[in-house]
């Protein structure tokens, strides 16, 4: 099981939205050769963390199956990443796409890039609440802990389904 964290907070370069970006972006993940797709969750709407002037995010997760090694699974994300226009400038700016991979069969990793299981993954609604959508038994590799739990043990943070506003 392939788990990736997608999120949005900017328009594209050619109008789209943070939502259509993701919509396309999950395609593009799809379209990614040696994975086969198994669920999306629905797009939610989220707030900045830490808390910033920026833009409402579009967050979502894919599962994927497959045998990808992390660090080309990882090359091809940042590949689509850059086509979607994202630039990277300083850490929690507002980005036209995110793709994290939050977990790749249980594989605990420390270095190098990526880190897995993704190490603040359990500290964020924007990632349990659609991993929940997706993979309900998902387990924690590290801390042990079911998706359900981890949730439940955050402080509060805003995340509600993603409605045009």
């Amino acid at each position: 099981m392939i788990l990736i964290a997608i999120g949005a907070n900017m328009p594209g370069t050619d109008g789209m939205t943070p939502v259509e970006i993701c919509e396309a972006a999950a395609g593009a993940i799809r379209a990614i050769p040696g994975l086969s797709f198994v669920a999306l969750s629905p797009w939610y709407r989220t707030k900045p963390i830490p808390a910033s002037g920026q833009p409402d995010y579009c967050n979502g997760m894919i599962r994927m199956n497959g045998a990808l090694d992390p660090v080309e699974l990882l090359r091809r994300l940042q590949d689509i990443e850059v086509r979607f226009g994202r630039e990277r400038s300083v850490p929690n700016a507002p980005r036209t796409l995110d793709l994290d991979i939050i977990d790749m069969t249980g594989m605990i990793r420390a270095t190098p890039d990526p880190v897995l299981p993704h190490p603040r993954a359990h500290l964020r609604a924007f990632v349990l609440r659609p991993l929940l959508d997706v993979a309900s038994a998902w387990r924690h590799p590290v801390l042990r802990k079911n998706v359900t739990t981890l949730l439940a043990e955050l402080p509060p943070q805003v995340i509600e389904p993603w409605h045009d506003r």
